[in-house]
């Protein structure tokens, strides 16, 4: 199955909250991956028919969706970000009554049950009362009725919400395993998500897709940007504030930055092969790219009270 987005855009008034989306999507994991209020639920909603779109063409296998109607729906698998489920139903009833809806046979529904609460550790609970799981456990059951009838299209809004990090490393092998002859959506704005998982990734903020790529393509592509220094001093470490900061530690050699910047930020600074979350902070992150060259001394020259000081460096 192959899915097309031609020109897609959506407005809220005169507000656009997608803006001229376009891209291809067949078998395999695509990463939709961008900060809160990028438009990813947008996007899903008008794919799942609950939005109506304010202008493009959404095709499936080259035929209008819109005209497919609920032909259409039979062949997609849902979570939405945030499910919504009977309390007092047992995780096997809430899975039969999804069969129902889905008009799947119960013979066939009772099978794919087993198979599916096998497949997300909830066999054991299977007849606990919903209100009585954990966040964790009540997302397991979404992921699970989401692939109840083998969809050839399965869309996952923010899946690994209230998962552990060994939840986490299931939900992706389980993922996987799915993909093989399907096209699976996975929204999302952990990184991590789609890192280890997604064929193609997809980069969304403020309605528009400004990059899209295998992760390996995309992380090469920002390669010489990725800086990585180590300050002796916490208070030299935040005149580098205003710079996009990946990630800060601190251990007895001083404080260690990562950072994203167009040139070297410090003379001391060394270059750091980049990864996902360094594309991601690159292009989604509301930062400047900070091309200014900022040595450690001069850091340290310019701590509040010394004679270089200068409170509007930034």
């Amino acid at each position: 199955m192959k899915a097309e987005f031609q020109n897609v855009s959506k407005y809220y008034g005169r507000k656009c909250v997608l803006n001229q989306f376009t891209a291809t999507l067949e078998h395999g994991v695509y990463g939709l991956l961008g900060p809160n209020g990028a438009g990813k639920t947008t996007l899903i909603n008008i794919f799942i028919g609950i939005l109506q779109k304010s202008s493009g063409r959404l095709l499936i296998d080259g035929q209008d969706a819109e005209k497919l109607g609920t032909e259409f729906l039979g062949h997609i698998g849902y979570l939405p970000q945030y499910p919504q489920f009977y309390k007092n139903f047992t995780a096997e009833d809430f899975m039969a009554y999804i069969c129902v809806l889905k008009d799947i046979p119960e013979t066939v529904g009772r099978q794919r049950t087993e198979e599916l609460l096998e497949m997300v550790n909830l066999m054991e609970h299977r007849r606990k009362k919903i209100g009585a799981l954990s966040g964790g456990m009540r997302q397991r059951l979404g992921i699970a009725q989401a692939m109840l009838n083998h969809p050839d299209i399965l869309i996952l809004d923010e899946p690994t919400a209230g998962l552990d990090p060994q939840e986490r490393i299931r939900f992706r092998s389980l993922i996987s395993q799915f993909s093989a002859e399907r096209i699976v959506l996975l929204a999302t704005h952990i990184v991590s998500d789609v890192e280890f998982i997604a064929s193609e990734v997809l980069l969304l903020k403020n309605g528009i897709l400004l990059k899209r790529g295998r992760p390996k393509e995309l992380t090469q592509a920002i390669a010489g940007k990725v800086w990585e220094l180590t300050l002796p001093d916490p208070q030299a470490a935040k005149r580098f504030d205003a710079m996009q900061i990946s990630n800060m530690s601190r251990d007895a050699d001083g404080i260690h930055l990562r950072m994203v910047c167009e040139n070297c930020p410090a003379e001391d600074a060394s270059p750091a092969p980049p990864n996902l979350e360094d594309v991601f902070l690159c292009y989604c992150s509301d930062h400047k790219m900070e091309k200014t060259i900022t040595t450690p001394q001069m850091a340290l020259n310019l701590l509040p009270g010394t004679r270089n000081d200068t409170t509007n460096l930034f």
